[in-house]
C-alpha cells in the first residue's frame, strides 16, 4: 500500500489545547471528541488505543469500540510501519511530532492525505506514558495544491514556448539569411524540445524534389546524404503532400525507402517531427526536428512547432520577395543608368528615334567603339539610317572637333571617284586645270564616311587599303606621299563577304574595313519604334508646313506597325511627309489603301525578296546561337523579338530545325 510521511512541517494546522490538557484525557476527549473534521486518539506507551473518536474510527473504517485495548499494528496492519516510528519519536524525545501521511490505512479504503499532530502526555513524574494524536484529512487541500503545481508547471512550459517563439520571430526579423541564422533558431527550439537534430528543406518546383538548405546536428555521424529528396517516399515529402505536421517513430521512419529516411535511422534518431512550411501560394518546404529518445515529441508540442513553421514560412516568403525586389532594383538601376546614358546622349543621338532593344543595342555598340580610332563598318538595308550612325560615331569620338567628310561611292562616276577621294595634281588628266585636294586630305584629323563602300571598283581598292594600313596616299598624277590621320567609317547594304567570295571585293580590304561591324536593324525588326517615328515625323513635317496635326488614328498606327517596310525608315518618312501634305484637319490622314494594296500582293516580288532575306537572317542567327531560341543569349534576344513572335515567324517562313542545326 503506497504511503509517505513528512515530518518537516512543524507548524500545527489545527488549534490545540495546551499540552497539559492531555494529562486529563476526559477533558481532551470532550474538547475534540465530537468534531466531524478532526480525528482523535490516545495510545499508551505500548501503542495501545486508550481512546478514539468517531471521526478517526471512520478514517480507519473500524468502529471506535474495536480500537480500545488494541495496538496500532493490530488496527492498521502494515500501515503501522508509517505510524509507529513517529509515535516512537514522541516517546523517546518527549517532543511533539507533526507530519503528513499519504496512502490508505486499510486496503479496502481509498487512499488519501492526512496531517497528524502527535503530542506527548506525561505522568506526575514527568515521564511520557501516553501520546495524544489529532488527525485531519487534507485530501482536498492536497489535490488543490497538486493542481496548482501542475498548472504552474504547464504555465511555465507555455511561457517557455512563447519565449522560444518570440526569440525565433526576432531572429527571423533581424536576419533573412535563413541558412546562416538557422543554427540559432535550432538552439532556441532546443530549450523546450531538447532535440538533437534540426533541418529544413525547400521544395523545388522545377524538379519536384526537396532540397536541404540547412542542418543543425552537432552529434551527427555524417551518415545522412545531402542529395535532393524525393517527396514521394520520405517523411518530409509525406507532410508536404498532406500539408499536416506529423510525429514519426523510428519504425515509421524505417518504413520509407528513401536514402534520407535510412540516414535518419542510421544516425540513431528514434523520434522525428516534421512540419510543412505553408503559405497561401502553396507549400514552400518542410521543417524537421529529430531526437534519439523515443516519444520525444508529443501532440501538444505541435502547436508551438506549427507556429514556428508559420514564422519560418513567412520569413522564407519575405526572403524570396526581398530577393525579387533586389533583382528589380538592380534591373531598375541598370535601366536608369541606361536611360541616363540615353539622356546624356540626346545631343549625339538626337536624330535617332526609337527605344527598341535592337536599336538600343546598336547605340550601345556605337558608344563603345566611338572613342577609339577603330575602323567601323556599318551594315544594313537601304533606308535604315546608316549615315546617322556614322555622324553619331564622329560626335562621340575624340575627333568630334575635326571635319566629318562624306563620300557616296555609288553616286560618283568610277573615273572620278579616285580624284574625289585622293585629289589630283594639275594636268593629271584632261580637264585637270588646277590642283585639287581630295576628300581624304580634307578629312585629316577627322572622320571620312565612305557610304556604299561596296561600290568602290577593284582597281581603286588597293589605294584605299594603303590608307587604312599606313595612313598615307598620293594624289592622282602626283608623286608626293601625303600623310593623313583619318578615321574611316564605311557603310554598305551589300553582302561584302559574298562579294569577296565572288572576287568582286578584295579580301584584305574587307578585313581592314570589318574591324568593328555594326549592323543596323531593319524597321520591320523593331516595330515598337514605328509609333515613335510616326509622331517624330508628323511633328517635323507639320512644323515645316505650318500644319496643326494633333492625333494619329489607332487603326493607322496598327497598320503602320504591321507593314514590312522594304524601304525602312526612309520609306516611312516619305509616307508621313506625303500624309501631312494630304491631311486637311487635325488628324493625320495616311493613304492606307497603298499599304493595303501592297499587303494584298501588289508587290509580290518585293515581299518574296524580303521574306527570303528575313528567313536567311533568322537562320543565320539561330546557327550562331546553336539553335537556342529563348534566354539572354538566345536568338529571340539577338533579334529583338519575343520568343513567341520568333516562333511564329519561323513557322510562317517554314524554318525547320534541320535548316540551322549543325
Amino acid at each position: 500500500m503506497p504511503s509517505s510521511a513528512d515530518a518537516s512541517d512543524n507548524r500545527p494546522r489545527v488549534p490545540l489545547a495546551h499540552p497539559e490538557a492531555f494529562a486529563e484525557p476526559g477533558k481532551l476527549l470532550r474538547a475534540y471528541f465530537n468534531s466531524p473534521a478532526v480525528g482523535l486518539f490516545i495510545v499508551n506507551a505500548h501503542l495501545q488505543y486508550l481512546a478514539v473518536n468517531e471521526t478517526l474510527a471512520q478514517m480507519h473504517g473500524i468502529p471506535a469500540e474495536d480500537h480500545i485495548g488494541k495496538t496500532v499494528r493490530e488496527i492498521l496492519g502494515d500501515f503501522a510501519d508509517v505510524i509507529e516510528p513517529q509515535l516512537g519519536r514522541v516517546l523517546s524525545t518527549g517532543e511533539p511530532v507533526h507530519f503528513e501521511l499519504s496512502g490508505g490505512p486499510l486496503e479496502n479504503l481509498p487512499a488519501g492525505h492526512w496531517r497528524a499532530h502527535y503530542l506527548p502526555i506525561k505522568d506526575d513524574h514527568g515521564v511520557v506514558d501516553r501520546i495524544g494524536a489529532i488527525v485531519n484529512e487534507i485530501s482536498g487541500e492536497k489535490r488543490l495544491q497538486e493542481s496548482l503545481e501542475d498548472t504552474n508547471r504547464k504555465l511555465s512550459k507555455e511561457v517557455s514556448k512563447l519565449d522560444v517563439l518570440l526569440d525565433v520571430t526576432n531572429l527571423l526579423s533581424e536576419n533573412w539569411d535563413l541558412q546562416k541564422v538557422f543554427p540559432q533558431i535550432s538552439a532556441r527550439i532546443r530549450r523546450v524540445m531538447h532535440q538533437e537534430f534540426a533541418g529544413f528543406a525547400l521544395h523545388d518546383p522545377a524538379t519536384g524534389f526537396l532540397v536541404r538548405q540547412a542542418m543543425d546536428f552537432p552529434l551527427g555521424k555524417g551518415l545522412m546524404e545531402n542529395a535532393p529528396v524525393s517527396p514521394s517516399d520520405s517523411p518530409g515529402g509525406h507532410v508536404l503532400h498532406t500539408r499536416t505536421a506529423k510525429i514519426f517513430s523510428q519504425q515509421e521512419m524505417a518504413s520509407f525507402d528513401s536514402p534520407i529516411a535510412k540516414g535518419l535511422v542510421a544516425e540513431g534518431l528514434q523520434s522525428l517531427c516534421c512540419m510543412p512550411l505553408l503559405r497561401p501560394n502553396g507549400p514552400l518546404g518542410v521543417l524537421v526536428l529529430g531526437s534519439t529518445r523515443e516519444n520525444a515529441f508529443q501532440p501538444d508540442d505541435l502547436t508551438l512547432l506549427n507556429h514556428v513553421a508559420t514564422q519560418f514560412a513567412i520569413a522564407l516568403e519575405n526572403h524570396r520577395s526581398a530577393k525579387e525586389i533586389e533583382a528589380l532594383k538592380q534591373r531598375l538601376s541598370v535601366e536608369q543608368k541606361h536611360l541616363e546614358g540615353e539622356v546624356r546622349g540626346i545631343g549625339v543621338f538626337r536624330e535617332i528615334v526609337g527605344v527598341s532593344p535592337v536599336l538600343l543595342q546598336v547605340l550601345e555598340q556605337v558608344a563603345v567603339v566611338a572613342p577609339s580610332d577603330a575602323t567601323v563598318l556599318i551594315l544594313g538595308e537601304t533606308g535604315t539610317g546608316k549615315e546617322l550612325i556614322a555622324h553619331a560615331i564622329h560626335r562621340l569620338s575624340l575627333r568630334k572637333d575635326g571635319p566629318f567628310i562624306k563620300v557616296n561611292c555609288a553616286a560618283i562616276p568610277t573615273g572620278l571617284l579616285e580624284s574625289e577621294l585622293f585629289g589630283h595634281e594639275k594636268g593629271a588628266f584632261t580637264g585637270a586645270v588646277s590642283q585639287k585636294i581630295g576628300r581624304m586630305e580634307l578629312a585629316d584629323g577627322g572622320t571620312l564616311f565612305l557610304d556604299e563602300v561596296g561600290e568602290i571598283p577593284l582597281d581603286l581598292q588597293p589605294k584605299l587599303l594603303r590608307v587604312l594600313q599606313d595612313q598615307e596616299f598620293e594624289r592622282l598624277g602626283g608623286t608626293k606621299t601625303i600623310k593623313a590621320k583619318v578615321r574611316i567609317v564605311a557603310a554598305t547594304n551589300r553582302d561584302l563577304a559574298r562579294g569577296v567570295a565572288q572576287h568582286e571585293f578584295r579580301t584584305d580590304l574587307f578585313y581592314r574595313l570589318n574591324v568593328f561591324p555594326v549592323r543596323i536593324p531593319a524597321l520591320r525588326e523593331r516595330p515598337e519604334d514605328i509609333p515613335l517615328l510616326v509622331r517624330h515625323f508628323v511633328r517635323k513635317f507639320a512644323l515645316r508646313m505650318n500644319r496643326h496635326i494633333e492625333t494619329v488614328p489607332s487603326e493607322t498606327i496598327k497598320l503602320l506597325s504591321t507593314w514590312v517596310w522594304p524601304g525602312n525608315v526612309r520609306e516611312l518618312e516619305n509616307l508621313i511627309e506625303r500624309s501631312v501634305i494630304l491631311s486637311e484637319g487635325r488628324a493625320l490622314h495616311v493613304p492606307l489603301e497603298e499599304l493595303r494594296a501592297h499587303a494584298l500582293g501588289a508587290l509580290p516580288q518585293t515581299s518574296d525578296t524580303l521574306n527570303s532575306a528575313e528567313r536567311d537572317h533568322i537562320i543565320r542567327v539561330l546557327r550562331e546561337t546553336n539553335g537556342v531560341i529563348s534566354g539572354p543569349d538566345g536568338a529571340a534576344t539577338r533579334l529583338g523579338l519575343k520568343r513567341t513572335t520568333l516562333q511564329s515567324k519561323m513557322q510562317r517562313l517554314g524554318i525547320q530545325r534541320s535548316d540551322y542545326s549543325k
